[in-house]
This record gives C-alpha cells, structure tokens and sequence, in this order.
C-alpha cells in the first residue's frame, strides 16, 4: 500500500512499493514472464545512469513515442525520477504533430518503439538530440559509436532532489476542439490523484491489471499505470493492437481482476456481441420488452460477459467520454462490475467517480475524496452548469501558453472544465455534455449533442453519430456499418453496391422519424446525413467535432 505521509513525488512512493513489493511481479508482456518490482527499479537505475552520461539533467524534456509495453513505464520513471520531463506522445498523432511537439516541448531526446519510429523520419528540430529504442535502450543516432552506451547493471551517480511541485510531465492532448495544448503537471498532480483514487477503489498487491488504452494517455498512465505500481499490483500489455482476437486469449490468461477502458469499446460488445443473441430473434424480442424477463435476460448475458473477461474482474473502470445510456442500464443490470469516472487531462485526470457496488445509471458519482467540485452560476430551474474544480490535482497550467492558462485557471485557483453538469442530492455528479458542443435553440432551449447521439446510436446498423447545428437547424451525421448491411442482403444477388446505397437511403429516412418520435421537440432533427467513413477520434474515441462543425 502506498503511504499518504510520503512527500507525493513519484520517485518517493515507488521506492516504498518496492522495498514492500520487490519480488511480485510489476509489469509483462501477456505470455511472457513479467519483471518483478526489484528488477524494474534495476532497470530504472540503469536507464538514469544512462541518461545522466547523455547529459539529461533535471527539468530536460525527454519525449516518449512508444506502444505500451513495460520499458514504457521504466523510461517514464527513469525520466521523472531524475528530475527531468516526460512529454508523452500518443501513437495516433501524425508526423506534424509529433514534430510541433517535439519542437514547442524543446525535448533533448526521444524513446520510441519499433513500429513508430517510421513517424521520427524527416523531424527537425534543433533541440532533439538523441532517439533511444525504447526495446532495448539503444541509440538510434547515426554517430550512436561515439556516444556513451546503455549498461544494464549501472547505478545513477546523482541523487536529485524531487519536490511536489517539480514538473513530472508536459501531455499534450488530442482534443475535439482542435488545438493540442501542453499540460503541465507536478508529482503532486499525480501522485495524489493515485492515492486519492483508492477511496473509490483499494488496489493489493495481489491484483492484476490488463492495459489496453495508451499509456501516453493520463487516464492509462495514472489510473492503470502508476497507481498499481505504487501499491506493488501487476500491470500486463498486450503484444498487438486489443483487436477480438488477441484480447480474448489475453483476458482467459491474465484473467485481470482492474481493467480500465473507453466507452466505445464496451458498447461495441453490447451492440455487436451481446444486443443480437438477446434480440436477434422474433420470440426473444417479444420477451426482451417485458421488464422481468429484460431483467432475467441481462442477468444470464452478464454472467456470459463476466467469464469472457476471465471471470475474476472486480472493477471495470469507464472513462473518457459519456457512456451510452443503454448500455449502461444493461451492464446495471448485468451486475457487471463497471465503475464510471470523470476528469479531464488538466486533473491528472480523476474529479469524480463511484465503485462497482454504487453506480447509478447516468451519474459519475461524487467528488474525489480532497477535490472540490461546484457548479458555476446554476440554472436557477435546472441547476445546471459549467463545472469548476480545485485541487491538489489541478494543473500547473499549460506549457509556454499564459493566455489560455488565464482562461481556465481563476486566481483563487478553480479549474473550467467546460464541461456541464448538475448535482443530484447526495452530490452525485451528472454530466450534461461540453459547454462548447451544447447548441442554443431559436427559443432559448440548450440542446445537448450528445443525449440525441445516444439515441441515433442505438438504432440498427449505425456505428457513430454526431448532432450539429448547420444554419439554424439540427442535423445528424451519422455512419452506418456498411460491412454489416452488405451481410445481411448478401442473399440478394442484385449489385450489392446499388443496394447498400438504396438501403441506406430507406435507414436515413427511417432513422429520423426514430430519433425525433424520442426526443422532445427542441431536440428533433431536420435533416440525417450519411457519412461514408468512420469518423476520427482522440486517444479515447471521442470524436473530433471540430472537422465536422
């Protein structure tokens, strides 16, 4: 267990994990033999020996462009321990992106993984000065013999003194606005998020987690990747990309008991798994509308659920955008471990979540224990408004940006989350949607987005949606599983091209007299749109609404 009267820095709570923990195993590869705390921290040493002989010192920018993996995590706390910066880098962002990064962070060096260093081609910056294979450590550089070479048994010279509110990180998000900003948080911004975390969830050092979001993500990174290493838990990646089939062999081998994931994947489940063996057919259609046999049906389905994910899950954590009310009403009544939690990049990330034991649908729950959370001029009829936050866990602001800093960041020191939202009254939070996507109707009604998508998204065949206004009026773009209309007509031997566009022309007319016999009149839709290709997302499927607007 980590200890809260440790200084909340990073290099101080992972020594007490691994002088408690030094022979459990702390991370693997799934099928291979995982590392045990006491060679991790080895591996820590050795990596900031290293790094001290290249010439990193403390508040030096080091970039990670790297797949999950444990030498992840080894390079992210040999970084951060020294003293010096991590700028974690999301496999996703193009080569643009990765170059502004690397050049507005002024990072001196790189580690990167086999299968992205494709993406470091052509980079300049007067900065970067070494790339690092982040497999085994070794330069990349084209004069790598003149330079000092990685020792696996050498120990760091320096001892840096690390304080709280010393940078550990700059993320830049992926945002569905647009712009990527630089986020700057302190050892304190994350370390207390970690131990604040275990109010809502205890970790032992007996449980395993199973990683399949990106570690360069502050949802991954805290909550799957330092809390479990501060209390001496084992943490285990997948070799490839968390497709069917290579997730399923993984969750029957870890049979991890902590998983964190995204909305999107476990609506996947529900809608391509779980909704057609409970629907598919006439007489269990007919059954599933009564609410007993729904209640019983969901029962036996999350049973299914529970063992697929290898039958010993206590915690199933969601988080980065809003869950589909339907699938969650489903896993409610599955009894399917799920936990909701809320934050945001600028929080390290966690504000407000809630344990599998007291979920309610729609709610994230209430404040992180040392949090505090209100919301902004409420509606006086609604009680709705902009969520603001204060705490340990805010950030420092965003790097090399004053003026945006100023924008989120009061002087008393709340947070604007931009986010909407309203307290019930045990102060449960409940998110409404992002203040930037809420539209404004002729009569002064606020329209949510993404209430409407929830319903778009649950009709046959679509994949994803998103709800703009365009000149006055309401109108829904929507993308329909093309691969799965073709499978269905497939029997018709007419030119299946033809017919997925005369399909798709009945769905469209049919999709908006479905959406607007749900919805209450301020929220109907005048017009429904196709859209042929999936939409692009941030590094936790939300769409990116600003392509699109």
């Amino acid at each position: 267990m980590m200890k809260e009267n440790n200084t909340l820095t990073l290099p101080d709570q992972f020594q007490h994990s691994v002088r408690l923990h030094e022979n459990q195993p702390a991370l693997g590869i799934v099928g291979e033999k995982a590392k045990t705390y006491r060679e991790i921290n080895s591996d820590i040493q050795a990596l900031m020996a290293w790094l001290e002989k290249l010439g990193i010192n403390q508040g030096d920018k080091v970039a990670i462009l790297s797949s999950n993996m444990p030498n992840w995590g080894i390079a992210y706390y040999a970084i951060s321990f020294m003293g010096a910066v991590v700028v974690p880098l999301l496999p996703d962002f193009s080569k643009i992106e990765i170059e502004n990064i690397l050049n507005h962070s002024e990072a001196r060096a790189v580690f990167v993984s086999e299968g992205l260093n494709n993406k470091l081609e052509a980079v300049e910056s007067a900065y970067l000065k070494y790339r690092i294979a982040i497999e085994d450590f070794n330069l990349l550089n084209e004069n790598r013999d003149e330079l000092p070479r990685f020792e696996p048994d050498a120990k760091a010279i320096t001892n840096p003194n690390v304080k709280e509110d010393d940078l550990a990180a700059i993320i830049y998000t992926s945002g569905t606005t647009g712009k990527s900003k630089g986020v700057m948080l302190s050892h304190k911004n994350i370390t207390f998020t970690a131990i604040q975390t275990l109010n809502i969830q205890p970790v032992h050092a007996e449980d395993r987690f199973l990683s399949i979001l990106p570690l360069s993500h502050t949802y991954e990174n805290t909550l799957g990747f330092i809390l479990p290493t501060l209390c001496g838990a084992s943490v285990y990646y997948l070799s490839k990309s968390p497709t069917p089939n290579v997730l399923l062999p993984a969750l029957k081998k870890i049979r991890p008991t902590l998983m964190l994931s995204v909305p999107l994947i476990i609506e996947k489940i529900y809608r391509n798994k779980i909704l057609p063996g409970l629907t598919g057919k006439w007489p269990m259609r007919m059954l599933y509308r009564l609410p007993a046999m729904r209640k019983k049906l969901n029962r036996l389905a999350g049973k299914k659920l529970y063992k697929t994910f290898g039958g010993q899950l206590k915690f199933f954590g969601i988080g980065g955008a809003k869950l589909d009310p339907v699938v969650e009403k489903f896993l409610k009544e599955a009894r399917f471990p799920y936990a909701i939690g809320y934050g945001l990049t600028e929080t390290a990330p966690l504000l407000a979540g809630v344990n599998p034991q007291n979920t309610e649908v729609g709610t994230t729950g209430p404040a992180l224990k040392g949090v505090e959370l209100k919301i902004h001029k409420p509606d006086p009829d609604t009680g709705e408004g902009e969520i603001w936050a204060k705490g340990p866990n805010v950030m420092q602001g965003y790097y090399k940006d004053p003026v945006i800093t100023r924008e989120v960041l009061t002087e008393d020191g709340w947070f604007k989350t931009g986010d909407l939202g309203v307290f019930d009254k045990k102060n449960f939070l409940y998110i409404r949607g992002r203040l930037k996507n809420m539209i404004l109707a002729e009569n002064g009604e606020n329209i949510y987005p993404e209430d409407i998508e929830s319903v778009i998204n649950n009709f046959r065949h679509v994949v994803e949606s998103i709800v703009i206004q365009k000149k006055g009026k309401l109108v829904a773009l929507v993308y329909f599983n093309k691969e799965e209309i073709e499978h269905q007509y497939q029997e018709l031997k007419s030119d299946i091209t033809n017919y997925f566009d005369q399909k798709t022309e009945e769905l469209r007319s049919e999709l908006q007299e479905y959406i607007n016999s749900r919805v209450n009149r301020f929220s109907r839709v005048q017009a429904v749109m196709v859209h042929t290709d999936p939409f692009e997302k941030t590094a936790t499927h939300k769409i990116k609404r600003f392509l699109y607007m």
